[in-house]
């Protein structure tokens, strides 16, 4: 499952990054493996949408949040 499917107000945990040009961009944002993300929002079409990760919010498009590998987790 990508980061895009997971719906607001829902936790996952990234499991990988395989975007090829945007893979170091990711990264230093600290969506590295293992990284808990809660998703916050999504625009009202959509995209982009609003995470909390590691303290902060993040704003991604969803073809960045598509090259993310998650797994869904209850909170």
């Amino acid at each position: 499952m990508t980061l895009k499917e997971i719906l607001p107000g829902e936790y996952c945990i990234v499991k990988q990054v395989y975007a090829n040009n945007l893979r170091k961009r990711i990264i230093d944002m600290g969506l590295i493996s293992g990284t808990k993300i809660f998703v916050k929002k999504t625009a009202p079409l959509g995209d982009p949408m609003e995470i909390i990760v590691r303290g902060y919010s993040l704003t991604l498009r969803k073809s960045e949040a598509r090259t993310i590998i998650v797994d869904r987790i209850e909170e």
